[in-house]
């Protein structure tokens, strides 16, 4: 039977990026990018509370760590931390995470269907994609500013989805953080979580890093027989 081109290729495959943690170490330009500006506005934060907020966007992770903002402040350092990130990026570039670019070019090569799907600011990600010169690379780029709910919620994932045409139970999420597992399990898809920033993650496969895959260990995720 034909399908249009809004109904979702019941043979396609597409896997699912998320960037900070998961393609590219980004941990240390946030949190320098977080020291930088607060350390503008006399605030701190111990080390310990930041392992919350992985995968979260800046509007849940701010009135988490700093509950007596008032909403003008909040805005106005949400803005001001991304701009020094950006910053950080284009000044000292930013390198993938082992075996990330290696498993994009095999994901293509197989023709799937790839797109990156980030919490992170649409600028952020832009950034990214031009410090690592990703033009034509993903097919799709979401970003938190595209959904109005982030990770847990699977909103983005889904979008990630519609935007290429695949349908969520033939889309493989690959994640570091338990929000973004979390956000794929509830859209309906598989799930690879990789160890970079945190040392346990309920994924339907973990591995330390990506060099760790095969096509075997793919296939048997995804359940290809």
């Amino acid at each position: 039977m034909n399908t249009t081109n809004n109904q979702p290729r019941h043979e396609a495959r597409a896997v699912l990026w998320d960037m900070d943690g998961t393609l590219i170490d980004s941990i240390p330009y946030h949190l320098q990018a977080w020291l930088d500006v607060l350390r503008q506005i006399n605030r701190t934060v111990e080390h310990q509370a930041w392992n919350q907020t992985a995968g979260m966007r800046n509007s849940e992770i701010i009135p988490l760590l700093f509950p007596d903002m008032s909403p003008a402040e909040n805005a106005a350092l949400d803005r001001a931390k991304e701009v020094r990130y950006r910053e950080l990026i284009e000044l000292q570039g930013v390198e993938w995470l082992p075996g990330a670019a290696e498993w994009i070019q095999r994901f293509k090569t197989r023709g799937w269907k790839q797109a990156i799907a980030s919490s992170a600011p649409r600028e952020n990600v832009v950034a990214i994609a031009h410090v690592l010169h990703l033009n034509g690379t993903f097919e799709a780029m979401i970003s938190g500013a595209d959904v109005q709910r982030g990770k847990p919620d699977p909103d983005i994932f889904l979008a990630a989805a519609q935007r290429l045409n695949v349908l969520p139970q033939h889309c493989l999420v690959i994640e570091d953080a338990s929000a973004g597992i979390e956000a794929a399990h509830r859209a309906g898809m598989k799930a690879i979580g990789v160890l970079n920033t945190h040392a346990h993650l309920e994924a339907d496969l973990v591995v330390k890093s990506l060099e760790e895959l095969s096509w075997e260990i793919i296939e048997n995720v995804m359940g290809v027989a």
